[in-house]
């Protein structure tokens, strides 16, 4: 049976202690009035999923458009949970971390696992090298890229590890193959209440697809791009802008972003795989784009955190003839999204 949005089960513990509805109600006011930054986000949100209203105001990243605030159903957000739980054999009474942003969805949802699955969750920081108990076992923890990458030599103690916000790149998940945690990159958005599909990338296990939970199915459009249908977390049919490769109602591969992709000389570049081949090989953050040209329409260009536009070619080895940049560029900064994306079109607007 399917516990409903009012219900804090009674296994659930919030740093070490446990709290009826009330009390964790308090426990929020409380973060709200003296907790650090961090701590005012989460205490935010739980005075708000202890309101007594059927659903939050929830800010998407900003990543792909505009930050938005859109309304999402907390008993969506509880299904989202269970379905999460059922993939990953999560039960009442088991152990979580939690180190994400809160003021986010993936942040969010951590905490609404907890509450309705009935997780042992503890609280840190969110910063891009969170401090945790290294030696405490934990069952569960999510985390982001960038995350996993500064602490991916402390993590044996965690046995569920899923990793989201940005894609896993290849060195990444190569770098974690030998760890005892089971790692999944996660596919997902706001929208769909976090993620919808995952994917196990260490232990020998790793596959080019992602996995829908329960009762999520897919299919594609004319442009290639994911269709979702999940009717648990959302009533609509959510219409993506990503390309994949569909090998069945529940399994696909993430190739790219539709308004990503470049056309240069009549061949399709997708800008995200070539920045995962390049990622082991220039240090400062960079992406792939394009610029108009007169024969190709479109030529493929790198874009470059960085005082200068000097690179070696050598980084470019192992690419493919076209998918090698005709032009470099650089920018002093990248425009950022609040969750640490980066903004691809503001980013240009600076250079062209």
């Amino acid at each position: 049976m399917t516990p409903t949005f009012n219900q804090i089960h009674s296994r659930f513990k919030f740093n070490g202690n446990s709290f009826n509805h009330m009390q964790l109600k308090n426990i929020g006011y409380s973060l709200v009035k003296d907790g650090v930054a961090f701590e005012k986000t989460i205490g935010d949100f739980l005075v708000d999923w202890l309101d007594g209203k059927d659903f939050v105001l929830v800010q998407t990243s900003g990543s792909t458009g505009q930050p938005k605030i859109i309304k999402l159903s907390k008993q969506a957000m509880v299904n989202s949970a269970m379905a999460t739980a059922k993939y990953l054999d999560l039960k009442p009474g088991d152990t979580a971390l939690h180190c994400l942003p809160s003021q986010y969805i993936a942040g969010k949802m951590m905490l609404v696992r907890a509450m309705v699955l009935g997780l042992e969750i503890d609280i840190v920081e969110p910063t891009s090298q969170p401090v945790f108990d290294n030696h405490k076992e934990y069952r569960f923890c999510a985390m982001l890229p960038m995350q996993l990458e500064s602490t991916k030599d402390h993590i044996n103690h965690i046995d569920i590890l899923i990793v989201g916000g940005s894609p896993v790149s290849k060195t990444l998940a190569s770098d974690t193959q030998k760890l005892q945690t089971n790692i999944f990159a996660t596919y997902g958005m706001t929208e769909t209440v976090t993620h919808i599909a995952l994917k196990a990338i260490n232990n020998g296990v790793e596959k080019s697809f992602f996995e829908t939970l329960p009762d999520v199915t897919i299919s594609q459009d004319k442009r290639g791009c994911l269709v979702i249908k999940a009717p648990k977390v959302t009533t609509e049919t959510i219409v993506t802008n990503d390309i994949v490769k569909l090998y069945s109602t529940t399994s696909f591969e993430w190739l790219g972003r539709f308004d990503n992709v470049i056309n240069s000389g009549g061949l399709k570049l997708f800008p995200e795989q070539i920045e995962d081949h390049l990622k082991e090989k220039i240090q400062s953050q960079f992406f792939i784009a394009s610029e108009p040209n007169e024969t190709l329409g479109q030529q493929l260009i790198l874009i470059l955190e960085a005082d200068n536009n000097t690179i070696d070619d050598s980084v470019f080895e192992g690419l493919g003839k076209f998918q090698i940049p005709k032009a470099i560029y650089a920018v002093p900064q990248f425009v950022m999204t609040g969750s640490g994306k980066i903004q691809r079109k503001k980013t240009l607007e600076k250079i062209m």
